[in-house]
């Protein structure tokens, strides 16, 4: 019975980290195509375009929905991990690199935003 009660705890862990994984990725995908056939329409070319992009992305998905979605996804995925169950587990370790990948997209923009554009553009030193 105890098997049985991890088991499903364990499945439930997997499903909701999938869900956050997904909740945080479909939005994601959404906002940088509009913002890149944004660039396209204009035919703006260049990293300042695809700063701006992203910029404009990342404020309109939300700095802390990309930083706190990924973080829960992790802490459920990783309890999921079963030795029985190898498929489960290898969708669960692309689920937590995808929720990585975002965490360092999220955690770089935010060092950008607060700390080296300030420090770049003559701010407070």
């Amino acid at each position: 019975m105890d098997d049985s009660t991890s088991y499903d705890r364990k499945r439930k862990s997997f499903v909701w980290g999938t869900v956050l994984t997904g909740t945080l990725s479909i939005p994601l995908i959404i906002v940088f195509f509009n913002a890149f056939r944004g660039m396209f329409a204009e035919k703006a070319t260049g990293l300042a375009a695809v700063a701006g992009g992203l910029a404009e992305a990342y404020v309109t998905l939300g700095v802390l929905l990309s930083l706190g979605l990924p973080v829960g996804a992790i802490i459920l995925l990783l309890r999921s991990f079963s030795a029985g169950h190898r498929m489960r587990a290898l969708i669960s370790l692309l689920c937590i690199c995808a929720c990585a990948l975002t965490l360092a997209l999220a955690s770089l923009f935010v060092w950008t935003v607060l700390i080296y554009l300030p420090h770049t553009a003559g701010g407070v030193r």
